[in-house]
């Protein structure tokens, strides 16, 4: 008796991969996501730095009214923000500093706030990033994040 030995053909499965057609499809897809949520992601971005600044500005002007309490007045046109981190030479009693940064913060487009006294809008002083421009004034992204604007 011949003993049979069994052998396995193993065949080779096919090819494995992508064809082109399934590729192009993915690629449409994608594309078609990107098209629809790309402006949304980037209008997103835009909206939160403008979110940023204004708490920014409100945080600030906060530290100017506890300077304003400490010193009897706000700073002048000429000390500025410094005056929320460093002691003024010519103001007696300052118990700052009133920011817990040691240096004063820039607005989120990487520009100084403005910060000026007397005010042009009928307030003690006008306190502002000039948005994303780096101009007065503007529109949308573009517009001034400001203490007049709250």
């Amino acid at each position: 008796m011949g003993a049979v030995t069994e052998r396995r053909i193993r065949r080779r499965p096919a090819e494995a991969g992508f064809t082109l057609l399934e590729v192009l499809v993915v690629l449409a897809i994608l594309g078609l996501i990107v098209t629809l949520v790309g402006p949304r992601v980037i209008d997103y971005f835009g909206r939160a730095k403008g979110d940023a600044a204004r708490l920014q500005v409100e945080s600030l002007a906060t530290a100017l009214d506890f300077y304003r309490l400490d010193v009897g007045g706000y700073p002048t046109q000429e000390q500025g923000l410094k005056a929320l981190i460093a002691r003024p030479a010519d103001v007696a009693v300052w118990r700052g500093p009133y920011l817990k940064a040691q240096a004063l913060p820039d607005d989120p487009w990487g520009r100084p706030y403005v910060y000026r006294r007397p005010s042009r809008h009928g307030l003690d002083y006008d306190l502002f990033s000039l948005g994303a421009d780096a101009t007065e004034g503007g529109e949308g992204e573009a517009a001034d994040i400001a203490n007049w604007r709250r």
